[in-house]
């Protein structure tokens, strides 16, 4: 009897620990979520492929067009002659006068803007009232565009391409005219002039080192150059081309967030880059691969150039007024102030009045204003397009329908 409680007492702690022991043998032997499986390669997940810039907005739609309209010292009266022939109650607009232009001048555009009745009734017009130092040939234009876009993102609502203009271009087309045609255009496409063939550039652009000193003076001045020379850079290839065109929403979302970091890359190298505006933004759409296929190389404007071109094109007169009508474009440029042609556009093509508002489907003509309430919100999404419109149903068809249109992206 004692041997049996012996046997009992030491037989207990064995099971026990023969069960335990088995226990955790299949523990161990079984996978648990915290092992790695080791024949499956793991693919690393970076957060930029999960970042996307927003869809595009149906083609069905009348799309709505977003405008920047830049000046400097002098440009004011230009510029709201501009704005007034531009101007549509469907569209946005950023308006600027740079630090370079009176105080007197610049408050005069900000009270043109908050007294115009049909500009507060919409209010779809915005004025930079801190106004920025632009230097025509430095990065400071490039900066000062990137800025209008972001107002126009953040308080523009929906909108489908950006347009940057300056006081010294003017529409040859009415804006019934652009809204029928490009209702019907893919609104990824983006109508920006450029090559990868930059030529001269390369010696008199692209290595030469710029200081811009609108970065950081009040005072206005032209570039400068440091002696050293650099080389081409390797992280991406140069383009250039036309510094005006008509960038599609996504693009201009992916310039100000760039989740690649190539947007800020870019311009970080441009910052030393004469005539940044002729290659920031084509060298970051052609590096890209989301928007390299979405290019339509044409700045959609009459320029009048010399050959090989200089800095500046020849300005405008009457006798270029047939050229710019058979050139189908939608804007024309360089025009000086209360130039004669401005007039013939405004009669022959625009059907404008002196100091008013294109006529369209919104608004037949006359005082604008007295029509506001019961008139032109109530037709602000029909359309009137007119002769314009085929002259631009032309210029896109042909540049479409090309077939090697596919081919022309970025080369």
């Amino acid at each position: 009897m004692e041997l049996t409680i012996k046997k009992t007492k030491w037989m207990l702690p064995l099971v026990f620990a023969i069960l335990i022991s088995i226990f955790l043998i299949i523990f161990i032997s079984t996978k648990t979520p915290f092992q790695k499986s080791p024949n499956k390669a793991k693919v690393p997940i970076f957060v930029e492929s999960k970042l996307h810039t927003s869809q595009t907005r149906p083609i069905s739609t009348i799309p709505r067009l977003a405008y920047l309209i830049s000046g400097s010292s002098g440009d004011g009266v230009s510029l709201k002659r501009t704005l007034k022939a531009l101007y549509h109650p469907l569209n946005q607009y950023v308006v600027h006068l740079d630090l370079e232009a009176p105080v007197d001048e610049r408050l005069e555009l900000v009270n043109f803007v908050k007294n115009e009745p049909l500009f507060v009734k919409v209010g779809n017009v915005r004025v930079i009232v801190r106004s920025n130092l632009v230097t025509y040939r430095g990065p400071t234009m490039v900066s000062n565009t990137l800025h209008a876009a972001a107002i126009l993102l953040k308080e523009g609502g929906e909108w489908d391409w950006f347009i940057n203009l300056s006081a010294s271009d003017y529409p040859l087309v009415t804006q019934d005219d652009l809204l029928h045609t490009f209702s019907t255009v893919p609104r990824e496409l983006n109508f920006i002039e450029h090559t990868s063939d930059i030529g001269w550039k390369e010696y008199h652009r692209a290595r030469p080192v710029i200081i811009d000193p609108g970065l950081y003076s009040l005072n206005k001045s032209d570039v400068f150059w440091i002696p050293q020379k650099r080389s081409m850079p390797t992280a991406f290839k140069l383009f250039t081309g036309s510094a005006w065109m008509m960038l599609s929403r996504p693009f201009m979302e992916y310039l100000l967030w760039g989740w690649d970091n190539l947007p800020r890359i870019v311009l970080m190298y441009y910052a030393n880059f004469l005539s940044t505006p002729e290659g920031y933004f084509h060298t970051v759409i052609c590096n890209a691969e989301e928007f390299m296929n979405t290019t339509a190389s044409h700045d959609l404007h009459f320029i009048s150039w010399d050959n090989p071109p200089k800095q500046h094109p020849h300005f405008l007169s009457l006798n270029d007024y047939q050229n710019m009508v058979d050139s189908n474009a939608s804007f024309a440029r360089k025009f000086g102030r209360n130039e004669p042609v401005l007039d013939k556009i405004d009669s022959e093509l625009l059907g404008r009045e002196a100091d008013g508002f294109v006529p369209g489907s919104w608004f037949e003509g006359g005082d604008a204003n007295a029509t506001i309430s019961q008139y032109i919100l109530r037709n602000i999404t029909s359309l009137r397009p007119g002769p314009g419109a085929q002259r631009i149903k032309t210029l896109i068809s042909d540049l479409l329908s090309d077939k090697d249109f596919h081919k022309k992206h970025c080369i």
